[in-house]
């Protein structure tokens, strides 16, 4: 019986009786029988489609079409893709199990044939389809077999994956290493996947195929917005599995986005499919009701509001019949680029209809809506006149941030213009009072989902603040609403920039004053190279000149660094420097590679006579604005390698604007209300390594932003979604505390560590010492770990503030130690520094003498090689040693790193890979203690070596010794001269059989008959007389699995080839 606090007990088995629950039937595949007579009707463990099953669906969902027509779509739906990327092969997939497979079929009225399309899975009505969830599933690839814990099959294809951990295990782990391996090694089983889910009973993460960790997310909630948040296991199983809601999510919340770094997955998040299904509801209220009002949809900017805008357009297309035409409107002609292009990459919109379905004006705006389109991009602008447009009632007006002051006005002309349309506002800020209007014409909220709600579901990371303007003494002047109001309109054309600064008058040269813009821009360079997490940054000045003073200003200092850069490198490493740094060496190094590789841009818009007028300011925009037209810059600052790293922008880009590696905003122009909020949610989009976003105020708009936030951003809780810096600085703190009381709980003191000298025997000593009580057992070495690496997360996005100096020595004893821990297990790089060095030599003195020392390769230590150890030698001196948890360390490690060789050539040793985990978990869970432990191991490392070396001893290749291990093991029991004659039939049948390895063999039944034949015929044949007509068959089986699940297309294997 499993153990109760097994992962199978806490977890697995629960969340199989809540699918059960909630519809789907279950069954293990642990015992799984192949062949005629198998469990599930597969042949073998390559076939990742339940053949049986999906045929049964296709005859019961399309009674009218022929039994031919059903096997050509089977055909075709279950056809090898392997020469596809993954992603590609499974957007091919989702076509046609969203809208059928097309097949031929007799025209038997008008004669000839016709083109029929054979449905899948019943959408509309859930119970029709056939839910399946097996347990335990095993799948074979080109070279290995992998076993999902869970796998749920609609209609016989795989389209759920569900990978779980014991608690106390991180979810993240069954994604790094499981669920990704598994996309690599059995890719057939990921072409049909609609979702993945990572769990350990307590933390349960659901992503799309192509999404990184960062991007798998919780689902909190199940039917309602305003319900209880909560993360479990039982939620995601209830939000995602439960039959409608898993056919609602692949059918209406899938899309397949092209963008520059390749295809992309996007499956839905919680408050999408929420919000969406909440606006959907209130717009046929609205239309049933006759007032046209479908209501604001409010979702923080950042967390996938133009997402949401496609999933509503498409469902509504799809499930709502009518003749649908749907309105875009923005209020800038970039962010009508924008959303067009979030449409277009999402294939919502052909790349021709999205250049022919732009209305410039509204007699345009009329023929459009008079002509076929499914959608329709326009600026509110051009609603100047409340003239009749279209009276049709199947339009759906969709307005982007519809409350800005702008819209006032406008807002109405359009409704009088579109009388019997539904209209939606998207925005990513509430409505406020004096925004009645908002209301007038879209109603009321549909969907709330705040910036703290979005912070805390992972959506969009945090925000700081950072107001540098005491710290540089900057001077700037106190601005009236007045102001603020011609600052917000600026940068939409160049007369109400030539207002801004005729108005602003002594405010402007306050402003733009050239000895305050110098010490921002000097500041600017030192804090962005000083940035831990350095992402990408985005400085925002007051106008279009402004912008440019700074660009050039930014980049002269830039130049200056580099040069006292490399003058402080050529100092510390000319031959006799004293006192060299290899430590601040290696820093400038990488500040300076950082300087040579940043690339920057000016990004504004362009207006008439800009080069004459700027040439009069002393400025040269020409070659900026040849730059801007030649290049796709907002790409190359989306892309993350891209080395356009720093942008300088007044207006562009401020909203609508998705670059998610962008994590720093130097703001130096005044703002307020909606558009600050949009400006700072620039930094606050979710990319891999980023924790946080910062927001580095220039201009002192620390009380605009309070006020901002008091109206927009505050969580239900009344929390401030966005903190100042010194709240990360506390958090740093704290992390700090908790991991120094971690470390003494394990007889780690880190405060003793410091004290000793630096550079010191005594220091290294001590920090040998720390390893030795930190790492083992496995769960007390994962647990400093993933404390030392939060620490660091924090210590990073600190950077570049003075206050960091202050955890400094700490950060980099936490840091020393954990490498040298990652080092020795083999877990991670070794890092190359002096201090390494010399730790890892008080390390090997202990155990050199002895037989345990690995000689230092290029790359760091590695693994210890099992066949160079002196068992003897280390047994002795195991009882004495003082680094006895470093030397068991080192030891599982060689251990595991012998068995992944040893298992991946030849299966039937999988017990020697069973007994070491039962012999780690047995250790963890303290049932037997450090002696016994390092006992049992160098064990288990002698038949280790034995074990790979018995190849030669029984005179036969590697993959030869392997079928006569399954020709031999368990049974039967053979004499000398029988075995010789097993050995001859392993040889001759492995030689034959290549020959009948060709091109796609596992997909071809004629080619997979005749390898089951030659199996058959040859062990009946050359086999002795103690096989039984059962074991007989039993060893044919196990043989043409062997075969199947080890050699590719022409006999490709992970057996190096003769000669």
């Amino acid at each position: 019986m499993a153990h109760a606090y097994s992962e199978d007990q806490l977890v697995e088995q629960p969340a199989i009786t809540m699918l059960a629950q909630l519809g789907w039937h279950t069954i293990s595949a642990v015992d799984e029988v192949l062949g005629p007579h198998s469990t599930l009707g597969r042949e073998t463990k390559a076939e990742s489609v339940l053949l049986l099953r999906l045929r049964a669906a296709l005859c019961r969902l399309n009674p009218a079409l022929p039994p031919e027509a059903l096997s050509t779509a089977i055909d075709e739906l279950a056809r090898d893709r392997s020469a596809m990327s993954l992603v590609a092969a499974n957007r091919e997939v989702y076509g046609l199990l969203k809208d059928g497979i097309p097949v031929s079929v007799p025209d038997h009225i008008g004669g000839g044939q016709k083109t029929e399309r054979v449905r899948v899975i019943d959408w509309e009505n859930p119970a029709a389809n056939d839910f399946l969830l097996v347990s335990q599933f095993s799948v074979t690839g080109s070279l290995y077999t992998r076993r999902p814990d869970l796998v749920g099959f609609v209609n016989g294809l795989p389209l759920v994956v569900i990978e779980l951990k014991k608690p106390g295990v991180p979810a993240q782990q069954a994604f790094d290493d499981n669920l990704t391996c598994y996309k690599a090694d059995i890719p057939q089983l990921f072409w049909f996947n609609g979702l993945t889910i990572a769990s350990n009973g307590t933390e349960s993460r659901v992503g799309s195929l192509t999404a990184d960790w960062e991007r798998f997310f919780e689902w909190k909630r199940i039917e309602r917005e305003d319900e209880p948040r909560r993360v479990s296991l039982e939620v995601m199983l209830r939000g995602t599995c439960e039959p409608s809601r898993l056919l609602d999510l692949l059918e209406n919340f899938t899309l397949f986005s092209e963008h520059k770094a390749g295809l992309v997955k996007v499956l839905g998040q919680n408050h999408q499919f929420l919000g969406v299904n909440n606006a959907i509801a209130a717009m046929l209220t609205a239309r049933k009701q006759g007032h046209g009002r479908g209501g604001v949809f409010w979702q923080t900017q950042g967390s996938g509001k133009s997402l949401a805008m496609v999933f509503f357009a498409q469902k509504i297309l799809r499930k709502v019949p009518g003749n649908w035409t749907f309105v875009v409107v923005t209020d800038r002609v970039e962010l009508d680029d924008q959303i067009a292009k979030t449409f277009k990459a999402c294939g919502a919109v052909s790349e021709t209809e999205s250049d022919r379905c732009h209305a410039q004006s509204g007699a345009q705006l009329r023929q459009l809506l008079g002509e076929n389109h499914r959608y329709v991009f326009t600026l509110i602008h051009k609603f100047q006149t409340p003239e009749l447009l279209c009276d049709r009632s199947d339009v759906i007006v969709l307005t982007d941030e519809a409350h800005r002051s702008q819209y006032d006005t406008l807002a109405l002309n359009m409704r009088a213009a579109l009388p019997r349309a539904l209209f939606l506002a998207f925005t990513g800020t509430p409505l406020i009072a004096g925004e009645e209007r908002t209301r007038e014409v879209f109603g009321d909220y549909v969907s709330i989902y705040d910036f703290q709600q979005s912070v805390e579901d992972g959506a969009t990371v945090p925000l700081f603040y950072e107001n540098r303007t005491p710290e540089l003494r900057l001077e700037n002047p106190n601005l009236n609403d007045d102001i603020y109001n011609l600052i917000e309109a600026a940068g939409l054309d160049e007369e109400q920039e030539k207002r801004l600064e005729r108005e602003l008058g002594r405010q402007y040269q306050l402003l733009t004053r050239d000895e305050r813009l110098e010490t921002i821009a000097k500041d600017i360079v030192q804090h962005f190279l000083g940035r831990g997490f350095q992402g990408k940054a985005m400085v925002i000045s007051i106008d279009k000149a402004t912008a440019l003073r700074m660009h050039d200003k930014v980049r002269a200092h830039w130049k200056s660094e580099e040069k006292r850069v490399e003058q402080e490198l050529a100092r510390l490493t000319t031959y006799g420097a004293k006192a060299a740094d290899p430590d601040r060496i290696r820093e400038l190094r990488a500040r300076l590679e950082v300087i040579r590789t940043t690339d920057m841009a000016l990004i504004v818009s362009p207006g008439q006579n800009e080069i004459e007028q700027m040439k009069k300011l002393g400025l040269d925009i020409a070659p900026h604005r040849k730059r801007m037209n030649d290049e796709a810059l907002d790409e190359k600052f989306k892309e993350a390698k891209d080395p356009l790293r720093l942008v300088f922008v007044c207006a562009m880009w401020l909203t609508g604007f998705d670059a998610p590696s962008c994590s720093t905003i130097y703001l130096d122009k005044p703002m307020r209300n909606h558009t600050l909020m949009q400006t700072i949610a620039r930094a606050n989009r979710v990319f891999p390594g980023k924790h946080s976003g910062l927001i580095v105020d220039y201009a002192n708009v620390f009380a605009s932003l309070e006020k901002a936030l008091a109206i927009y951003a505050k969580g239900r809780g009344g929390e401030q979604p966005i903190r100042d810096k010194q709240k990360l600085v506390e958090s740093l703190r704290q992390a700090i505390t908790e991991t120094e009381a971690f470390c003494r709980a394990h007889g780690v003191n880190l405060e003793e560590i410091e004290l000793t000298p630096a550079g010191s025997l005594d220091r290294l000593t001590k920090i040998a010492e720390a390893v030795e009580c930190l790492i083992s057992p496995d769960p007390l070495r994962k647990d400093f770990l993933g404390q030392e690496g939060w620490v660091r997360t924090l210590f990073q996005a600190v950077k570049p503030d003075p206050s960091v100096l202050e955890f400094a020595s700490r950060m980099a004893c936490l840091t020393t130690i954990a490498e040298t821990i990652r080092e020795r297990t083999g877990e991670g790089p070794a890092d190359i520094s002096a201090v390494m060095a010399d730790l890892n030599k008080i390390l090997d003195a202990s155990v050199a003498a002895d037989g345990f020392h690995i000689p230092q390769g290029k790359s760091g230590h590695g693994v210890i090689d099992l066949t160079k150890i002196d068992f003897e030698a280390l047994a002795k001196r195991f009882g004495k040693s003082k680094t006895r948890n470093i030397d068991l360390e080192q030891l599982k490690a060689a251990i595991r790193s012998q068995l992944d060789k040893l298992v991946r050539v030849n299966r039937t040793r999988a017990d020697y890979l069973t007994k070491f985990e039962e012999l780690i978990e047995s250790y963890n869970a303290g049932s037997r203690n450090i002696d016994e432990l390092f006992k049992e191991l160098l064990a288990l490392s002698r038949s280790l070596n034995e074990e790979q070396e018995r190849h030669v001893r029984e005179c036969l290749s590697e993959e030869e010794l392997v079928v006569f291990d399954i020709l031999t093991r368990p049974a039967p029991e053979l004499a000398p001269e029988e075995r010789a004659e097993v050995k001859k039939v392993a040889r001759d049948m492995l030689e034959k059989l290549k020959q009948l390895l060709v091109l796609n063999w596992r997909q071809k039944a004629s080619a997979r008959s005749q390898i089951k034949l030659t199996i058959e015929d040859l062990l009946d044949q050359g086999l002795p007389r103690a096989y039984t007509p059962d074991l007989y068959q039993q060893k044919c089986s196990a043989v043409f699995e062997h075969v199947y699940e080890t050699y590719g297309d022409r006999g490709a294997s992970a057996y190096p080839r003769p000669g």
